[in-house]
């Protein structure tokens, strides 16, 4: 009777495994390009238009992602060490980032699909809404002017400071009147309530706030900015963009290192196909490649 006991649990383990393993590459094989489950680790500067591509992608797809906003060196650093194989960036990769993979014998598909920018922000009781890129740069190297009392950063890791950074020559940013937070809205809250004060942010924050922070916009001058060595001031605005006057301007990429014909595909596939451009368009920033109009001309019968 103990030994039939025995045969019984022993039966028993070897169903529960053999269920357990088949679920397991049933769920393996059940990802392709357009269903299964799959994360992406997004820049936090760019996090609503990432957001705005996956709830349309989920709506007309049998998939789900999971996204993980960070700041650019984590979501860098992640897909590097591979804990992440789908990520949304600022940026393209470097040619020694690329040397990276390539020494691990992996490919990254790197797709553009929009253009963003950079945009400063000031306190709303600050009547002038101009600003000049040389004196942003300026007080970054510790030249002040009474114009700007200090600069706000989102993260000391983020897109937006690596980009100044590099505009200015700085391996990193100053101790004094710099200040770093962690998100974009959290810029945003603190220059609203701090007047002098000039934050750093992504313009898809500005086109895209939230419900909770439309009143804290509106709270805030959008500064046009003049370039280095050019003339006239310019908004960041989607013509600007298109006409290439802002000079605070960044590519945005989905980069899929999964190595296979999955989410990863079907995602980038989609956000640089047609609709993922019209949704681009809406949302204030450009699209890489402007989606055709059609028109409809009805004629009418000459003839009655």
């Amino acid at each position: 009777m103990f030994r039939l006991k025995n045969i019984y649990v022993l039966v028993l383990i070897i169903f529960i495994f053999f269920s357990c393993k088949k679920n397991e590459n049933e769920s393996i094989v059940k990802e392709t390009i357009l269903k299964g489950k799959a994360t992406i680790l997004v820049d936090e500067t760019i996090t609503p238009i990432v957001e705005d591509e996956v709830m349309v992608f989920e709506s007309k797809y049998d998939a789900k992602f999971t996204l993980i906003s960070s700041s650019e060196s984590e979501v860098l650093n992640s897909l590097f060490n591979k804990k992440a194989k789908i990520v949304a960036i600022a940026r393209n990769l470097t040619k020694k980032e690329l040397k990276v993979f390539e020494q691990s014998k992996i490919v990254p598909k790197i797709t553009k699909f929009a253009i963003d920018g950079i945009a400063f922000v000031s306190n709303k009781s600050n009547n002038d809404t101009l600003i000049a890129l040389k004196d942003v740069i300026g007080f970054m190297k510790g030249n002040r002017n009474s114009k700007i009392k200090g600069l706000v950063f989102d993260n000391p890791n983020s897109s937006t400071v690596n980009y100044m950074n590099a505009l200015a020559g700085l391996s990193g940013l100053p101790e004094k009147d710099v200040f770093t937070f962690k998100t974009n809205n959290e810029v945003l809250k603190f220059v609203s309530e701090n007047d002098g004060m000039i934050g750093v942010v992504g313009v898809n924050w500005l086109s895209q706030p939230i419900p909770s922070m439309e009143s804290i916009i509106k709270n805030i001058n959008i500064l046009s900015v003049k370039g280095l060595d050019k003339e006239g001031y310019f908004a960041p605005s989607q013509n600007n963009f298109a006409e290439g006057t802002y000079p605070l301007l960044r590519d945005l990429f989905i980069v899929n290192c999964q190595g296979a014909s999955g989410l990863g595909m079907g995602f980038s596939s989609f956000v640089a196909g047609d609709i993922g451009q019209r949704i681009v368009l809406k949302s204030g920033l450009l699209p890489y490649k402007i989606p055709a109009r059609n028109l409809n001309i009805i004629r009418g019968d000459s003839k009655k």
